[in-house]
């Protein structure tokens, strides 16, 4: 994680935003259900939106990836804006997009999904960028035959993610990856592959209900309420303070680390 600040503030340096998202509202029917939105993500950091639940979170991923019409403001990508390009687009610019749902076929072997995720690539180059993306997940390797449907919640998250990266993305984009995932996987999913991911050099937007995992490996971090930013800094000046409970909650944070509770941010997510 970037550890250089401002000496004048102490406010950790980011890097120049690869995506940027300018006074964005989005929603359905012509109702925002998030508006206002500005936020910014860079190479080689995790940024999480977080928030409670039916805070719009994927409602704004859905706009950022074009599926879904942004009303008002910009998404900019790579200094051009991209508003309401769709996302078959966005791919071959370089932004990449992991559903929650229906992120893998599941008919097909891990090899066969990967293939489908390198759509983009020349016959001669596809080979070469599976076997690359395989070396970098070797569970995945071990199981190249293997159907998508026989695979583990983590390994079939895992092969999402994998498919996603044939194209070498600048950007990927991550809707709650370890939904109906145990605590083990889920810290595996965000500690080994996100953080990694972001340690050598993509830029990272990351969804997440699991709000203070999320926020323990991310850089920066946005925190959306009622459609819009609240609060926004550093990700592991967030965690610490004492009001975050109260910010997802609407009561008072208890003395110490915060806990999971019955209905805490970790709990199963709603649609936004």
């Amino acid at each position: 994680m970037p550890t250089s600040s401002d000496s004048s503030s102490g406010t950790p340096l980011r890097p120049p935003a690869m995506l940027r998202l300018t006074g964005v509202a989005a929603g359905y029917g012509g109702a925002a259900i998030v508006s206002g939105a500005n936020i910014d993500v860079g190479p080689g950091e995790v940024v999480s939106v977080i928030g409670p639940n039916g805070a719009g979170k994927s409602t704004l991923l859905k706009a950022i990836t074009g599926r879904l019409p942004v009303m008002t403001g910009t998404v900019t990508f790579k200094d051009r804006d991209v508003t309401n390009l769709p996302g078959h687009l966005l791919a071959r610019r370089g932004l990449g997009f992991v559903p929650q749902v229906k992120d893998v076929f599941d008919t097909l072997t891990v090899h066969e999904n990967l293939e489908m995720g390198g759509y983009l690539l020349a016959r001669g180059q596809l080979a070469a960028r599976v076997e690359a993306v395989l070396a970098a997940f070797p569970a995945l390797a071990d199981k190249r035959h293997r159907t998508a449907s026989k695979l583990s919640g983590g390994e079939r998250k895992m092969l999402a993610v994998a498919r996603v990266l044939m194209l070498e993305p600048a950007v990927l984009v991550l809707d709650e990856p370890t939904s109906s995932l145990s605590a083990e996987l889920s810290r595996t999913v965000l500690r080994d592959q996100v953080r990694r991911l972001a340690d050598s050099g993509t830029a990272v937007l990351l969804v997440e209900q699991k709000a203070f995992e999320a926020l323990g490996v991310s850089d920066w971090a946005y925190i959306l309420v009622s459609g819009r930013v609240e609060i926004a800094g550093p990700a592991s000046e967030l965690l610490a303070r004492p009001d975050i409970r109260e910010v997802f909650l609407g009561r008072t944070a208890p003395d110490g680390p915060p806990q999971p509770a019955a209905s805490s941010p970790d709990s199963p997510p709603r649609p936004a």
